[in-house]
């Protein structure tokens, strides 16, 4: 069973399966904003969706808290292409200022 958490201390979230880190999905929050940076999974982990876990809990996460989400990572990109009603939270990065700044 995979089990996603946010780990605020890290800046990302963080996808377990059976208690081993298989993936993470990297972040930078900053006001009312999320910018989701970059997934990555184990090999040994790829193809058992993962990666599309993480991408669902961050969006719902970040819905959840009112935080506006900005994707810079281009499978997060991906993932909304495949799901457009995760599209809510989305604004565009040419609309905002950097959340790194």
């Amino acid at each position: 069973m995979i089990v996603v958490t946010d780990n605020p201390d890290a800046d990302r979230y963080e996808a377990h399966l059976d208690g081993t880190l298989a993936g993470i999905l990297e972040y930078t929050e900053k006001r009312s904003r999320i910018a989701l940076v970059h997934t990555e999974v184990a090999r040994a982990f790829g193809g058992r969706g993962i990666a599309a876990e993480l991408a669902r809990f961050a969006l719902a996460d970040a819905r959840r808290r009112g935080l506006r989400v900005i994707v810079l990572c281009p499978y997060v990109r991906a993932y909304l292409e495949r799901h457009p009603e995760d599209r809510d939270v989305v604004v565009s990065p040419t609309h905002v200022d950097d959340p790194t700044e």
